[in-house]
């Protein structure tokens, strides 16, 4: 077998209130990575990003347990306001790749989309003993990112 064969996806998506262009711009925020990262979650900001365009990167240190680990995000893709990808450089996976994409419905609607492509190191072995464990991770923490933005959005339609 060879090394795609344990490449695993994941697929998030959520109707926004809002149009691309500002779901886009909010991603773009200063803050913004914090406020998408769940309470729960281990993770320390070493170095922020001065934009989501190509070649900015984003460091964080993750801990499992007792491990930390520095994680390296590199911004691959930009196309303001329809997607934006980042590659993990470094970090705990063999294999992770993030595309964010931001898709009208109507004109004051987005459908945001996030499509991971990873893949758990140690091949066979960590997708039997870490696959089920990471998708439901996964889940948890997509679920959590999209109601930030959603509710973002709503708040601020009820304020104007």
């Amino acid at each position: 077998m060879d090394r795609h064969s344990f490449v695993q996806t994941f697929t998030k998506e959520s109707i926004v209130p809002a149009p691309p262009k500002a779901v886009f711009a909010w991603h773009e925020e200063q803050g913004a990575v914090e406020k998408l990262t769940p309470s729960w979650e281990k993770v320390s900001m070493i170095e922020r990003a001065e934009s989501l365009q190509v070649g900015s990167r984003v460091i964080f240190e993750v801990r499992t347990g007792p491990i930390k680990q520095r994680w390296v995000a590199e911004h691959i893709e930009y196309e303001p306001p329809r997607l934006f990808t980042d590659l993990q450089r470094e970090g705990p996976f063999a294999f992770w790749c993030h595309r964010h994409r931001f898709e009208p419905t109507t004109d004051e609607q987005t459908k945001m989309i996030d499509e991971i492509e990873y893949q758990l190191p140690f091949g066979l072995f960590g997708l039997l003993f870490g696959g089920a464990f990471t998708r439901a991770k996964l889940k948890r923490m997509f679920d959590y990112r999209h109601q930030v933005v959603i509710d973002h959005f709503r708040s601020a339609g009820e304020k104007i």
